[in-house]
């Protein structure tokens, strides 16, 4: 068999171990036995093909990994739709209970219920949005 499908069935097995792993190491692995599968496929001898191997595995595991896990784990930067009002505050409109009441978000009347079951907030406090639930805020009065 000739080396140089040898290392693209080596490249394909490390890929289809990254898809079940999902740990960014597999894939770069992958990468450098396609190109090193290139580099056989030119007709280099062996030990060249073992370093061309091992120098871009260890690039990549360095060098390109760390920033491709940087990249995916960036916190997300901005929140929209509902979540985004989730920590914003709001004026109570009528008094919230923990069953009904009404505020003002950014200048949008909502249904809301009080976080605490027990408590019931008076008109014109000031009060922060924990979560939203369908169309009703739960909130909390601010301190």
């Amino acid at each position: 068999m000739d080396p140089w499908l040898i290392w693209l069935i080596v490249a394909a097995v490390l890929a289809v171990a990254e898809i079940f792993t999902l740990t960014a190491a597999l894939g770069m692995l992958s990468a450098a036995a396609l190109v090193t599968a290139g580099v056989a496929a030119v007709g280099l001898p062996l030990w060249v093909q073992l370093l061309a191997y091992a120098v871009l595995a260890a690039v990549t595991l360095l060098f390109v990994r760390p920033l491709a896990l940087r990249h995916l784990q960036r916190p997300q930067r901005t929140r929209f739709g509902v979540d985004a009002l989730v920590g914003k505050p709001a004026q109570v409109l009528t008094a919230v209970s923990g069953t009904d009441g009404r505020i003002r978000i950014d200048g949008e009347e909502w249904t809301a219920r009080s976080y605490d079951e027990t408590l019931v907030i008076s008109p014109g406090t000031t009060v922060d949005v924990i979560e939203i639930s369908g169309a009703t805020a739960i909130v909390y009065p601010r301190d």
